[in-house]
């Protein structure tokens, strides 16, 4: 199965190009205004149109309600709702239920016991995603903070719900990170920036190459 990429954060038209021409199966757009890639409506919805048949729009919201979420989604084309925030399962279920998008919750993965959490998700969610769990300062965000985790805590894991990996993804590390958990898609976003909120062009065609090199691997 071939890996799939979902670049997250993206603002401008060069960088959905980027990922579309360089092969990503997901892209996705930050309503959280607290991030550096923190995106409005309107500039979201222009960049949603431009993006092929085939790939996938994800909108990454944190502890929204109903009127936010029916505001966003009223305007910007989404395919899934990527919730990464503190939303329990009994709240993901309803949010799941009451949309139309497919919903993915992110689960904050630090220790072992982390895993119990992401238990909780499993099978009532389209899609999981571990993340690292955020540095324990006041700046740091729920997410997009370029850390990773002992990637080992996945390795063998099986789980219900189809399943991503991010935190702390480069083009550097990204073919270990998918050796040591197995990891059937992979979410980037500061691992692709020049600054913060800025995604490179080319930070994000070396990523997807390096994905693709990984694809070629597999069939030799």
């Amino acid at each position: 199965m071939k890996l799939q990429v979902k670049i997250c954060g993206v603002r401008t038209p060069e960088a959905i190009a980027a990922s579309v021409q360089g092969g990503a199966r997901y892209v996705g757009f930050v309503f959280y205004a607290r991030s550096p890639r923190s995106i409005e409506p309107n500039l979201a919805a222009e960049l949603a149109r431009t993006v092929p048949t085939g790939i996938r729009t994800v909108g990454l919201f944190v502890d929204p309600d109903d009127a936010f979420l029916e505001n966003v989604l009223g305007r910007v084309p989404l395919d899934m709702i990527q919730l990464h925030g503190s939303e329990t399962p009994d709240r993901v279920a309803e949010i799941r239920q009451d949309f139309p998008a497919a919903v993915m919750k992110a689960v904050k993965i630090g220790a072992p016991e982390d895993l119990k959490t992401a238990k909780s998700y499993d099978g009532i969610v389209d899609r999981l995603l571990f993340d690292a769990k955020p540095p324990a300062n006041v700046a740091a965000l729920p997410g997009g903070n370029g850390v990773p985790f002992d990637w080992s805590l996945l390795a063998g894991r099986e789980w219900l719900s189809p399943w991503m990996l991010s935190g702390g993804l480069t083009p550097g590390n990204l073919a270990e990170a998918v050796a040591v958990t197995g990891a059937p898609a992979v979410d980037v976003s500061s691992g692709v920036e020049d600054r913060p909120g800025h995604k490179d062009p080319a930070l994000i065609a070396s990523f997807l190459a390096a994905a693709a090199r990984l694809e070629a691997e597999r069939v030799d």
